[in-house]
């Protein structure tokens, strides 16, 4: 068993990231529906990008397209071999947890070419700005929301503060973009939260007080 489960992780470590999205293992009812959603998804976070040009708009909607299906294919197919591992009862636990974390480095590997190939074909028709605009699409635009909270919290950041705050989210939303549902998207920025306060308390920032006093502004905010 243990053979077979590493010859069933070597072979998706080898097999094109195209022909993984094709296997994705859904009826054909249920993959139109799939496509439908990621589809206006991907539209809805298009148009915020203020594209003129009708090729540049389209180009960058199936780039969205492609990737989202291609991302849910790969999360399935690991998902569905890390199952099969904690369901299998002729391994040992310390051969389970090897199986699983040769699962995790492929998936960290193959979402990275992902990724990669995503940024390098939407970069030849966008801007940085543009860019940025379209990973908060992907991300719920928590990287904006939660930098503008640390600053409402924090009135008194320094400039050197808030740019290292940015840099943590800005390096979340990377990791953000690929995860598999909103729940993991959330729980990457939430990582990064916990950077966060932990180089803010290093700077002698008391984070549970001023935690307090903020909410306190925004309830005397709420009644007046």
């Amino acid at each position: 068993m243990k053979l077979i489960l590493l010859i069933c992780i070597g072979t998706l470590m080898s097999t094109p990231l195209a022909a993984i999205a094709q296997n994705k293992p859904d009826t054909d009812s249920a993959q139109k529906a799939y496509q439908k959603v990621i589809t206006q998804r991907s539209n809805k976070i298009v148009l915020g990008l203020n594209i003129a040009d009708s090729v540049v708009f389209y180009k960058v909607q199936n780039a969205l397209v492609g990737q989202y299906s291609h991302l849910s294919a790969l999360h399935d197919s690991l998902n569905g071999l890390v199952k099969t591992i904690k369901t299998t009862t002729t391994i040992t636990k310390e051969q389970m947890a090897t199986s699983i974390l040769q699962i995790e480095n492929t998936r960290t590997e193959k979402l990275q070419i992902l990724h990669q190939q995503f940024i390098a074909n939407i970069s030849s028709v966008l801007s940085a700005s543009q860019i940025a605009q379209l990973k908060d699409g992907m991300t719920y635009s928590i990287l904006p929301i939660t930098l503008k909270a640390y600053e409402d919290m924090l009135p008194n950041l320094t400039a050197e503060q808030k740019s290292q705050i940015n840099t943590y989210l800005t390096e979340a939303r990377e990791f953000a973009m690929d995860a598999e549902s909103s729940e993991k998207k959330h729980a990457w920025f939430g990582k990064y939260k916990g950077k966060i306060n932990n180089y803010l308390s290093a700077a002698g920032i008391d984070m549970k007080k001023a935690g307090q006093e903020w909410e306190e502004r925004r309830k005397a905010k709420k009644t007046t």
